[in-house]
């Protein structure tokens, strides 16, 4: 009987050896789960990292806590040398426990097996075809209501319906259908949508190719806005995208190097801001960006941070292409910046950037023995009316109407854009996180056209040379906005929202007026005001929006607009 004691000990002393091990293993587990939920919590931004740090030192102080009290009443009653205790536990005990634990963990097994099956395609052997898992499908849907309301002293009959008059092909034709002045007087109330489709196709390890149709006026470059009230006719799709996309990463999975080509997303850093490119514009052409991360430590104070990144973005874009002229048209653009995410999650985005404009001006033409007029146009000078314009940029008489005989030379035929555009961009947004799980982001962009040159235009141009509003000999070139936003960064779930305001001002030769909001004051240059709205969750994927956009031009007769807009908006 004395021989067993010790044998019975020992075997109690591994078995408590092993439920220690097991113990030690659980507790490593939940350690590093509760580590790592923590540092999830504080990049999805609904705790702070110095929350995160206090979580960690409080919970290490209760053990520390724990572990002396168990010690110290461990200490209290002595356990003779030659007794072993076991703890026991009554049978009906371990059912109950037993029966707990299957019922808190059956659900939550349950969904991870069927979630795994479903991935992995268990019991359905080449189901579906290895090349259809290689698609991702998105779109979006907006409806719209949009309330006009003109000024009360607007000034009438003199802002011109340039593009009307382009299209019709001078004054006389746009007269006859009531198209030569713009709409300064009466309101309106539209009701628009927007759907918008996108496939994208994994075509070899970090190549995409992908495509986005989308509803829209295929003459307007910056909306795809599809008005209601065409008397039941079906609404246009198009393709607004068509584009491979390259991203080459290295070991720790960063994207150094994206290449793109065809017609692609904006590649450039706006902070938000419409104030040069309008949201919904694509752009034609190939751009590249290359990308370089400094290293941060890892450690738990850089739990969120994404570390300084400097960028910079090279592009070329066709905006127009004719066999009948070698001066097609062309945009060259470059960006650098820098990308910093701080300790704390805050962030600073700056970027600077050069665009260039090449042959888009007016080349008017210059024979006199016919009166100038478009019926003798060389195919450069028809060439060079803008395909597409919205309002305020100078322009340049290149031809004269020749529709009425008895008004040859007096009405204007086709105008083109005036002055060279060289546009230097700087933007910057910081992005605070200290009222995590809202954020506050202050952005501003400043823009200027340093191609303008008064003198040179006035000799080129002469009389032909006209601004749409104010004094021609006065430039008006530069631009500026800054806006506040305040909320959650993403209202696409319930409950969640944001608020948001911005004050613009931009002067008529600042950028190219194709291409900035076609929102604010209905579109282009030369206007300033303010913007205020909200979005607020209604349920996950859906939203509401609403805006009050108030405009005024800075220079010329008074032609003021506030709009209206309330959305509905969904993706999927």
């Amino acid at each position: 009987m004395d021989n067993k004691k010790p044998l019975l000990a020992l075997a109690l002393m591994c078995v408590a050896g092993v439920t220690q091990a097991g113990e030690k293993e659980e507790l490593l587990k939940l350690r590093n789960t509760t580590t790592n939920l923590i540092k999830q919590l504080v990049k999805q931004g609904v705790i702070t990292d110095k929350t995160a740090e206090e979580m960690i030192k409080q919970a290490e102080a209760d053990a520390d806590k724990q572990v002396a009290e168990a010690k110290a009443t461990a200490g209290k009653e002595a356990v003779p040398a030659d007794e072993v205790r076991v703890a026991y536990v009554p049978d009906f005990v371990k059912d109950e426990i037993r029966q707990q634990v299957r019922s808190e963990l059956r659900e939550e097994v349950v969904g991870d097996v069927m979630q795994k099956a479903k991935n992995e395609q268990w019991g359905m052997p080449n189901a579906l075809p290895e090349w259809t898992r290689r698609f991702k499908l998105s779109g979006d849907l907006r409806l719209r209501d949009q309330a006009e309301y003109m000024a009360k002293d607007n000034t009438q009959g003199y802002y011109k319906n340039w593009q009307a008059i382009n299209d019709r092909g001078g004054e006389t034709a746009a007269i006859n259908n009531n198209e030569e002045f713009l709409n300064v007087s009466h309101d309106r109330n539209r009701f628009r949508e927007r759907l918008r489709l996108g496939i994208d196709a994994q075509v070899a390890d970090g190549l995409v190719a992908g495509i986005r149709l989308t509803t829209g006026n295929i003459k307007n470059p910056t909306s795809t806005n599809q008005t209601l009230g065409n008397f039941g006719d079906r609404y246009d799709f198009r393709v607004d995208r068509a584009f491979l996309k390259y991203d080459l990463v290295d070991d720790r999975k960063f994207s150094w190097l994206t290449l793109a080509g065809g017609r692609i997303v904006n590649p450039f850093f706006t902070g938000g801001s419409e104030l040069v490119w309008d949201e919904d514009l694509s752009f034609e052409g190939a751009a590249a960006t290359v990308r370089h991360r400094f290293s941060n430590s890892g450690s738990l104070g850089d739990i969120g941070a994404a570390g300084p990144t400097v960028f910079a973005t090279a592009g070329a874009f066709p905006l127009q292409e004719t066999a009948l002229s070698a001066h097609d048209k062309w945009l060259f653009g470059g960006q650098a910046g820098l990308d910093w995410g701080f300790d704390n999650q805050d962030n600073l985005t700056i970027g600077a950037g050069y665009f260039d404009y090449r042959n888009i001006r007016a080349k008017p033409n210059t024979n006199a023995a016919q009166n100038n007029i478009c019926n003798f146009n060389t195919p450069d000078n028809t060439f060079s009316k803008p395909d597409f314009m919205q309002l305020g940029n100078s322009l340049a008489t290149i031809c004269a109407d020749n529709t009425n005989p008895l008004l040859i030379g007096q009405n204007v035929g086709l105008v083109g854009l005036a002055p060279d555009y060289n546009i230097l961009n700087i933007n910057a947004a910081y992005d605070l996180a200290f009222f995590a799980p809202h954020h506050l982001k202050l952005s501003a962009d400043y823009a200027k056209n340093v191609g303008f040159n008064l003198q040179e235009i006035q000799n080129r141009f002469g009389r032909n040379f006209a601004s749409q509003g104010g004094d021609e000999t006065k430039p008006q070139t530069s631009a500026w906005q800054v806006r506040a936003d305040l909320g959650w960064p993403k209202v696409d779930v319930s409950g969640n929202w944001s608020v948001f305001t911005l004050y613009k001002h931009l002067e008529r030769d600042a950028v190219l007026d194709a291409f900035t909001d076609s929102d604010f004051h209905l579109g282009g240059t030369n206007v300033k005001g303010w913007v205020i709205g909200g979005n607020y969750g209604l349920v996950k994927n859906v939203w509401l929006t609403g805006r009050w956009l108030s405009g005024d031009v800075i220079t010329g007769p008074r032609y003021g607009v506030d709009i209206l807009q309330l959305d509905v908006n969904t993706h999927f």
